[in-house]
């Protein structure tokens, strides 16, 4: 397992997609996840600080899980099949709970813990950044994280069926 960055949630114009961008900076490689809107949501809006006035499901779970006494420890993508990426919440006892990435990855920054990939994963999937371009793109990116809302995900479309790519 390699510790990830969470870059954060990026919307591809030309296909309607959004994905997650996970970070592994000792081998310059982004791992994007294709994840749904809601999905989307719950990861910007962790990363942007912002809390809902009422719990959204991420923020229930977390909560849930602090008064029953347990605590994310961190969170493991651990492998890819079928185009379909795995993922557990490692708790502070050491069990693993499975998890879609995308709900692994949202609760991890809610419980402000380490997300870490599998090795394998990150060969996988991950794609290599331009040395010229990287520094710049992630600033980019870092930038429009800065500004984007929940309801900048609302698409009210069907993010379609789990699979091909997908966190599921």
């Amino acid at each position: 397992m390699v510790p990830v960055e969470v870059v954060g949630v990026r919307t591809h114009l030309a296909d309607d997609e959004i994905v997650v961008l996970l970070l592994d900076p000792d081998a310059a490689l982004l791992v994007p996840i294709l994840i749904g809107p809601s999905e989307a949501s719950a990861i910007a809006s962790a990363q942007a600080g912002i809390v809902p006035p009422r719990p959204m499901t991420h923020d229930l779970l977390r909560d849930a899980l602090l008064a029953a006494g347990a605590a994310v420890d961190h969170v493991e993508i651990k492998r890819l099949e079928d185009g379909v990426f795995h993922a557990a919440l490692v708790l502070a006892s050491g069990r693993h709970v499975d998890a879609r990435a995308s709900d692994a990855i949202a609760v991890a920054l809610r419980f402000a813990c380490p997300v870490l990939c599998s090795a394998e994963v990150v060969a996988l999937a991950g794609v290599e950044l331009r040395p010229a371009a990287s520094e710049d793109d992630i600033s980019q990116f870092r930038e429009f994280l800065d500004h984007v809302s929940a309801e900048d995900f609302e698409t009210g479309r069907d993010p379609g069926p789990e699979g091909g790519g997908r966190d599921g």
